[in-house]
C-alpha cells in the first residue's frame, strides 16, 4: 500500500510543484506560476478583479464533495463576479492556506477543479500562494477584461426597465439544505452544490444588449437584487410565477417541511446573473423576465414584502 504523503511530508515547494504541474496556460495566460508574478493579456487596457474567500465548515463541507467539486466552487465564485459585469474572465490567482496533515493529493484534486472551471471561459491559474493554517482556507482572485465594453454597474437600474434572470436559482439552496440534513439525494439539487453551472457567457451578452444593471446571485436573489436596488435607488418588484420549481425542488421541500421558495427567493450558491434592461429590450434566451424596476426602494414578491429568508450573511449565517 503507497503511503498517502500531506503537504507537511511533500512540502511547500514540493506541493506548488505538483500543483502547477497540472495547471494549463490559456490565451490570455502570457506567462505563469514559477517566477515573482505572472502576466496576463489586457486588451482593453483595463483590468476587471475581483476576491473571494472560502473557509472550510463555513462556505464548504470536504465531506460534501471532492476537492475537485471545491475547486469548481471556488473558481466559480469569482469568474461569476467578473462576468457580472459585463466583462470576460481571464485568470485566477489563488491562495491556500492549509492544516499540515492535509492530504496533498486533495490540493491536486482543488487545483484541478480551479483549473477545468477557469477553462470554460478561456481563463487560467497563473499563480498564487501556499501557507500553513490550522483552517483550510481558499482565497480567489479574479481578473477580467472588458474588450471594448464599458462594465455593468449596480447603480444603473431606472423605472421601466425590466428584470432579467439567466441560470438557475434555488437549486444549490436547495441541495445545502439536503446535504446539512444528511442526505444525498436529489442529485440534481446535490450537484447544483456541489458544482453550479454559471452562465458566464451572458454577462458580456447583457452587456451589449445594453444591460443598465447587473448581479451575480451569490447570496440570495432577494439580498442580492436589494444591492442593486439600494444602489440605483429603485425599488425592484419580482413575480412569483415567473419562477418554475422543478419537481425534485418540490419533493425534497415536501420532505424537509420547507417552502420551495425559500430556496428560489433566498438560496445562494447558484449564481445566475440578474440584469435590468430597458422596457424595449428584446431579451435572448436564456434570459427570462421576472420583474419589473419601479419608483420606490427595497425588493418586493408581487408587491408584497418578503417575510422568509432573503440570502446569506457572512456574519450572521
Amino acid at each position: 500500500m503507497t503511503e498517502s504523503r500531506t503537504v507537511a511530508t511533500t512540502g511547500e515547494f514540493g506541493l506548488i510543484a505538483r500543483v502547477t504541474a497540472r495547471l494549463t496556460a490559456g490565451p490570455t495566460c502570457l506567462l505563469g506560476p514559477g517566477d515573482d508574478a505572472a502576466l496576463v493579456a489586457a486588451p482593453d487596457g483595463r483590468v476587471v478583479a475581483s476576491t473571494d474567500v472560502l473557509v472550510d465548515g463555513r462556505h464548504f463541507r470536504r465531506d460534501w464533495g471532492s476537492g475537485n467539486d471545491i475547486g469548481h466552487r471556488a473558481a466559480a465564485a469569482n469568474l461569476a463576479d467578473i462576468a457580472a459585469m459585463g466583462a470576460y474572465p481571464t485568470a485566477l490567482l489563488v491562495a491556500l492556506c492549509a492544516p499540515p496533515d492535509l492530504e496533498a493529493s486533495w490540493a491536486e484534486e482543488l487545483a484541478d477543479g480551479l483549473s477545468e472551471e477557469a477553462g470554460q471561459v478561456g481563463a487560467s491559474v497563473v499563480g498564487g500562494d501556499m501557507s500553513a493554517s490550522p483552517t483550510l482556507t481558499i482565497a480567489v482572485t479574479a481578473l477580467g477584461d472588458m474588450h471594448g465594453l464599458q462594465p455593468v454597474l449596480r447603480s444603473g437600474a431606472r423605472p421601466g426597465d425590466q428584470v432579467a434572470i439567466a441560470g438557475r436559482v434555488g437549486y444549490a439552496g436547495a441541495g445545502y439544505n439536503v446535504l446539512s440534513r444528511g442526505f444525498r439525494t436529489p442529485k440534481v439539487l446535490v450537484d447544483a452544490y456541489r458544482r453550479p453551472q454559471v452562465p458566464y457567457a451572458q454577462g458580456p451578452i447583457a452587456n451589449r444588449l445594453g444591460a443598465t444593471s447587473m448581479i451575480d446571485i451569490s447570496d440570495g436573489l432577494l439580498s442580492d437584487l436589494g444591492h442593486i436596488a439600494k444602489a440605483s435607488k429603485v425599488a425592484i418588484d419580482l413575480w412569483r410565477d415567473a419562477f418554475d420549481v422543478p419537481d425534485q425542488m418540490r419533493d425534497a421541500a415536501t420532505a424537509l417541511g420547507v417552502d420551495p421558495y425559500t430556496w428560489v427567493f433566498g438560496g445562494g450558491d447558484d449564481h445566475p446573473l440578474c440584469a435590468t434592461f430597458p422596457p424595449g429590450v428584446a431579451l435572448p434566451e436564456p434570459w427570462q423576465r421576472i420583474g419589473t424596476v419601479g419608483e420606490g426602494t427595497g425588493v418586493t414578491v408581487d408587491s408584497q414584502a418578503w417575510t422568509g429568508r432573503t440570502g446569506w450573511d457572512h456574519f450572521k449565517g
